[in-house]
């Protein structure tokens, strides 16, 4: 696919992609060829798939189980007032379809287990943990590493915010934080809280990441945690070693 296979309207609506010397005319058909999986359509699901579909995501995979609630619309974006009690794959499909009709939308209104996590995964190019428990965090790191996919961590409470990428053979998330803390010790953000832009903070970057592993461009977050704290703005990143002994890349594996 080169500029002449691109429509006057494409050429038009990603020309500040195109200009771009390290995205250009194949990076964005790159972008526009790719198929990314994201799980979980709340807090940092909704940004990363609006700046997904708008930069012309040829495949956009949904996955949650869950219906919108009054609750979610503080940080929640893709979702308005009139879809509460809409399953929120089909809201978020909705804005997708509207925001850009270049997108195909894959919709899995489930919610993601051991049981189906593999099937879930095996057709994308990118995985995408957009959830808000550790278990299903831990589920889809083991289930990426065993699977050989890239995937891309994201996590936020209060003002805070953290997120890895992981590539095959890189640092891994449990690596870093070897099993779920026990039931209860760590809060959820129902019980603790979260100012709702730092989804939109943490779900930027998070796309950010997918883009430039899609396209090549930039240096990825592998080996490494970004961690930050908006209440002071504070942004830092960890130099994460792979440990050889981790239950899901570890060299017995």
């Amino acid at each position: 696919m080169g500029l002449m296979d691109f429509t006057e309207d494409q050429l038009h609506r990603y020309s500040r992609h195109i200009i771009l010397k390290d995205i250009g005319v194949q990076g964005q058909e790159k972008i526009l060829n790719a198929k990314v999986l994201i799980i979980g359509v709340g807090g940092l699901g909704s940004p990363i798939a609006l700046y997904l579909a708008a930069a012309g995501v040829g495949t956009i995979g949904l996955v949650d189980g869950d219906h919108v609630d009054l609750s979610n619309l503080q940080r929640q974006v893709i979702h308005f007032t009139s879809d509460i009690g809409k399953a929120k794959v089909a809201s978020a499909a909705e804005k997708i379809n509207a925001l850009n009709p270049d997108v195909n939308v894959i919709t899995h209104p489930v919610l993601a287990g051991e049981h189906n996590m593999a099937d879930l995964i095996k057709d994308y190019d990118f995985i995408v943990d957009a959830t808000d428990n550790f278990d299903s965090k831990f589920l889809i790191n083991d289930a990426c590493v065993l699977a050989g996919k890239p995937f891309s961590h994201g996590g936020i409470l209060g003002f805070e915010g953290q997120t890895l990428t992981h590539v095959p053979g890189a640092t891994c998330y449990r690596c870093i934080f070897g099993a779920p803390p026990p039931k209860d010790a760590v809060p959820t953000c129902s019980q603790a809280g979260v100012l709702g832009a730092v989804a939109g903070m943490l779900g930027t970057i998070q796309a950010t990441e997918i883009l430039k592993f899609i396209t090549g461009a930039g240096e990825l977050l592998t080996n490494k945690l970004l961690i930050f704290d908006a209440a002071t703005m504070n942004f830092r990143t960890v130099n994460i070693k792979r440990n050889p002994e981790c239950r899901a890349c570890g060299d017995q594996t």
